[in-house]
């Protein structure tokens, strides 16, 4: 019987370059914000969701590493391409859309739109797997991105760990809410809806 890669457990782990490590920390932070949501949802401890928003911005200084090790080693993958994109999936993602899901954005347009911001995000990263060789005219580096990063909605968990510092969630959200059909929609989540539009548009930023 031939021998098979289950004997060897360890096998892909030895393939991971040292960027690899960080771009897994990347992901860990974000899985981790996701649990401090949770946490929330069922105390009600504000504390949680700092706690949340400090691993968002964790992963964000691990995803920045990923790429400067890289750089620094010259040594990139396929495989460390992917890594880096379904753990920004995860940080950038999932996690602020969950966390804004935990502070009061729960009504049925909110959750709407918390999806939309999300699937922008699988979308873009898509995109730009399958297009950077082209956005790098041939050589190493990427010269600019088309839409903005999925990073960028650091900005919107820091704007929810500013309004929890002002007791600012659930029903006293800022802007309040509204009622379209019967249904809840909280007008601060529109600024998800921007971000996951800009993530999908054509406009073209420049990688430094």
């Amino acid at each position: 019987m031939p021998k098979t890669d289950t004997a060897k457990p360890f096998a892909m782990i030895r393939e991971f370059h040292l960027a690899d490590w960080f771009t897994l920390a990347n992901a860990a932070c974000g899985t981790g914000a996701l649990f401090s949501t949770m946490s929330y949802l069922e105390t009600g401890d504000v504390r949680h969701v700092f706690f949340a928003g400090w691993l968002v911005v964790a992963a964000m200084v691990f995803d920045v590493l990923d790429g400067r090790v890289a750089r620094w080693r010259q040594k990139s993958s396929s495989l460390g391409r992917e890594l880096d994109s379904l753990a920004d999936v995860i940080s950038f993602g999932v996690a602020p859309a969950m966390i804004a899901y935990s502070c009061g954005m729960q009504g049925l347009f909110d959750r709407i739109v918390l999806v939309y911001f999300v699937v922008c995000g699988v979308s873009r990263l898509a995109r730009y797997n399958v297009t950077a060789e082209a956005l790098s005219d041939g050589g190493d580096k990427v010269k600019y991105f088309e839409g903005t990063p999925i990073p960028t909605s650091l900005l919107l968990v820091g704007l929810i760990m500013l309004a929890a510092a002002n007791d600012a969630l659930r029903d006293r959200l800022w802007f309040g809410e509204i009622s379209l059909a019967g249904f809840t929609l909280h007008p601060l989540v529109l600024l998800f809806a921007l971000s996951g539009s800009l993530m999908i548009s054509r406009i073209r930023i420049p990688k430094f």
